[in-house]
């Protein structure tokens, strides 16, 4: 017992010295449970015309927490002057403030030019992302910037260590405050907000970032600082963890991919490349990872893994090169490639200096890949601009040797092009329609995207290859209301419904004559998927209807002959139902359906625009 309260002492202590430590990350991180503590209190409807400042504010706080670990650590490690600590974290509270003007300023957008308010754009939070991944990167390699330390190996050990000590009390706090939240809402105060359990998350995620930057030792100690010796060195289970269970599993996994390369290329079978590429990235990222952290280890197994690792890595990353000019060749460069080939790279030169440089390697591979990150998000070479100029080009070469692309617009096909053609043009139209951040040609409109514009600016319907063999055959419908007049005079009331509080319900309350009336439309989400909808009158029902018997007559009429996107009248995007208190319609905006026909696995979706509800 006196271990444990010796331990949680310790682990306190670490997690109050963090404010002192690091004062600018930990503000950055109070800042951001104070903010998602405010967001907890404000409901969505009120929140929605802040939620863009939020946002901002939101992602330049978590910059800060990151960012000022990294500049304290650096100025520690490599200055002991007072001014040099507080110049970092000042560096910290400008970067949080340029994050946010140019979030704020500079990167919103409206999906659509109709919406009302702006949202952050995906390339904009990518950017920040990258700042905090490279911040995180930055925090290790300083960490390992000592002369008295022994490689980036064992910082990036104790990173990890720190993190999961961090997770394992989180989890903890979590688990118990949760519980007694619980008790307290079934034995004590059954009307308690779920709101309560936002807020012990959020301030349990606080204290276990607290508890994380406390976790680490002095970095400014010139001399052997124990607590340091301690952080970095791996116990006796976690070196028999590496060496003994994970190198084995990777090595048997090593041989089971040469194998499969080997009978792949004997037999030309092909495989998916999205599923090509996941192997290929997964086994290199977790092959490098586990070379840096047995780099100390003695035993047998670890030294065998340290040498025999790059060689069958790149054996298996050449065969991935093939599959992806394969893919290049067959459909151009997309995000799934680029990012691939991206990795691929970065594998391919550390496996290369592991070879070579050892454990020396370790600080440049960790340089390498944060310059990839950097790349991936810049203009012209980023992941959001490159794929898009290069289908754009591919595109446009489809459409010339068709002569369908004439004074800078695109003209309807003379003649119905080969089959492959319009494969082409299909493939990359629909992928140029979602890139929202990319700059595309000025003859590109992404209202392409749908079906009717398609045909419309093609002269043919969009066409997917055809695959061989016996395959899962899918059917799907998606119904949109056709635009129309309703005659609404024999009604009271006209409800919205929105699920304000994430349950996958949505409730409006009405008083009537006979009293108060409440609509619950559930969306099904907990059972079968269909969604139904109940009345109750001072809190009786009197009416529960689920919505099967409507989706089934909407199967009979559009499926499987009518599939696809197609618009329908009110008479199908309707339902009318009464009790002896009221008479109901519900009007349905959109209703999508899913059926695998290899097991008969449905799927729903029925977006309920409004509901029409009279007194009798």
């Amino acid at each position: 017992m006196g271990v444990f309260t010796e331990s949680v002492k310790k682990v306190s202590r670490g997690a109050i010295d963090s404010f002192k430590t690091f004062p600018a990350a930990m503000g950055s991180a109070l800042a951001f449970a104070l903010l998602t503590a405010f967001r907890i209190n404000l409901d969505w409807p009120e929140q929605e015309a802040y939620n863009f400042l939020l946002n901002s504010l939101g992602w330049s706080f978590v910059l800060g927490a990151v960012f000022g670990l990294a500049a304290v650590t650096f100025v520690k490690s490599r200055k002991k002057e007072k001014s040099k600590f507080a110049v970092a974290n000042i560096a910290t509270a400008f970067v949080v403030a340029v994050s946010f003007v140019l979030l704020y300023f500079f990167g919103g957008y409206k999906y659509f030019p109709e919406d009302k308010y702006m949202v952050i754009s995906g390339i904009a939070m990518s950017r920040v992302g990258v700042a905090i991944f490279v911040s995180v990167i930055a925090f290790v390699v300083f960490g390992a910037l000592r002369k008295e330390s022994t490689g980036l190996s064992r910082s990036l050990f104790m990173a990890q260590k720190s993190f999961f000590i961090a997770a394992i009390y989180g989890g903890v706090m979590m688990g118990g405050l949760s519980s007694v939240a619980g008790a307290f809402e079934a034995l004590l105060y059954s009307a308690m907000s779920y709101k309560v359990y936002q807020y012990i998350g959020a301030a349990v995620g606080f204290i276990a970032f607290a508890i994380f930057a406390g976790n680490f030792p002095d970095f400014s100690k010139d001399e052997v600082d124990e607590k340091r010796i301690a952080a970095e060195k791996q116990p006796k289970f976690v070196e028999t963890l590496f060496s003994y269970i994970m190198v084995p599993i990777v090595l048997a996994l090593t041989l089971v991919f040469l194998i499969w390369t080997i009978k792949t290329v004997a037999t030309g079978s092909g495989q998916s490349f999205i599923m090509l590429s996941g192997i290929a990235t997964g086994y290199a990222v977790a092959g490098i990872w586990l070379h840096i952290m047995v780099t100390e280890h003695e035993s047998g197994m670890a030294k065998f893994y340290r040498k025999v690792y790059p060689f069958t890595a790149l054996v298996i990353l050449a065969f991935e090169l093939w599959a992806l000019v394969e893919q290049l060749n067959k459909s151009g460069m997309k995000s799934e490639e680029y990012m691939f080939m991206l990795i691929w790279i970065v594998a391919v030169i550390s496996i290369l200096l592991l070879m070579f440089k050892k454990s020396r390697a370790h600080s440049k591979i960790a340089l390498i890949v944060a310059i990839a990150a950097v790349v991936t998000v810049m203009p012209i070479i980023g992941y959001h601009q490159l794929p898009a100029s290069m289908q754009s080009s591919r595109l446009e070469s489809l459409l010339e040797s068709q002569g369908m692309l004439e004074g800078g617009a695109i003209v309807p096909a003379d003649s119905e092009p080969d089959r492959e053609v319009k494969e082409g043009i299909t493939d990359a139209v629909v992928y140029l329609a979602y890139q929202r951040d990319a700059k595309l040609p000025d003859w590109f409109d992404r209202e392409l995207e749908s079906d009717v514009e398609f045909k419309k600016a093609f002269g043919f319907e969009k066409t997917w290859p055809e695959y061989e063999g016996e395959n899962p055959e899918y059917m799907g419908v998606n119904l949109s209301l056709k635009p129309s007049s309703l005659d609404v005079s024999g009604y009271d009331w006209v409800l919205t419904m929105q699920d304000t509080k994430g349950r996958g319900e949505a409730m409006v309350d009405i008083s009537g004559e006979r009293g108060k009336y409440e609509i619950v439309w559930d969306m099904g989400y907990r059972g079968d998927g269909i969604p139904e909808i109940s009345v109750y009158l001072d809190e009786n029902l009197i009416l529960k209807e689920n919505m099967t018997g409507y989706v089934e007559g909407i199967k009979e009429k559009y499926l499987p002959e009518k599939g696809g996107f197609t618009e329908a009248g009110l008479e199908d995007m309707s339902l009318k139902l009464s009790t002896d208190e009221l008479d109901i319609m519900l009007v349905f905006s959109n209703i999508d359906i899913y059926i695998d026909e290899s097991n008969s696995t449905p799927g729903y979706n029925l977006n309920l625009q409004a509901v029409y509800v009279d007194e009798k």
